[in-house]
């Protein structure tokens, strides 16, 4: 690609037709999934929940403690990530679930021959076969769940003022930047995997998994009572709020 301008409209039509007819149009030479690195970048995506869990604890516990002054109100607060986790662990089951019963063991990628005497995945792979089933697809179900967590949580922030030379503004600065840089590399890895990986179908129930988990709770459960609540929006409504539940 000498010329910059022709590859990269190459490359928006090449990502338009992979996104809506997925089996008819190659990857082309330059894609991510050839990349040396890809093998790290896919395990980095896996972790994808981890990353978002280990910068949203800090955030959330000073953030919401600086507006509120409550630490009962922050464990609450914080138990969001449990809940998250949860919803981690309960999708990613499923989709497992899923391929190992729409799934069988075949003798090449081309899915020649099927294996009979193989009825697991695991077992499948073990002694060198190909297992093919419907694999929803978790990164869009992870990537679509974290990005949009990140961003319920950071609504906070029009609500915290702190002083430029006291140590908590330069810690929530930092972290704000870190989960900035996450989520646009997040957004970044949804769009390589709707491109590069998976069928149409497959990353749709991903996608639409991940929405499923972000408005169940943030739009859902998390306004009503009894529930780890949304992110505060003032301290005197906090307050209120808080006082009524009692």
């Amino acid at each position: 690609c000498q010329n910059l301008n022709p590859c990269l409209w190459l490359k928006v039509k090449l990502i338009v037709l992979r996104l809506f007819l997925p089996d008819m149009v190659s990857s082309p030479p330059c894609s991510l999934s050839s990349l040396p690195l890809s093998s790290s970048v896919r395990y980095f995506v896996k972790m994808a929940w981890a990353w978002t869990f280990c910068l949203l604890l800090p955030f959330i516990a000073l953030t919401n403690y600086h507006l509120t002054g409550k630490a009962g109100l922050v464990l609450r607060r914080l138990s969001t990530l449990l809940v998250g986790t949860a919803i981690w662990y309960i999708c990613t089951s499923i989709f497992s679930n899923i391929e190992h019963y729409t799934g069988s063991c075949y003798q090449s990628p081309a899915l020649e021959g099927v294996r009979k005497e193989h009825q697991s995945k695991q077992q499948c792979h073990q002694e060198g076969g190909f297992w093919h089933g419907f694999d929803i697809s978790g990164h869009s179900f992870l990537l679509t769940f974290c990005a949009l967590m990140i961003v319920e949580e950071m609504s906070v922030l029009h609500e915290v003022k702190t002083d430029r030379s006291h140590c908590l503004h330069t810690a929530i600065t930092t972290l704000v930047v870190a989960l900035g840089i996450l989520t646009f590399i997040w957004v970044l890895m949804f769009l390589c995997t709707a491109v590069y990986f998976h069928n149409l179908s497959q990353k749709v129930f991903g996608t639409l998994f991940g929405l499923l988990g972000w408005y169940g709770t943030y739009g859902f459960w998390y306004p009503k009572a009894f529930s780890p609540g949304l992110p505060p929006q003032s301290c005197s409504l906090n307050l209120k709020q808080d006082s009524y539940k009692k």
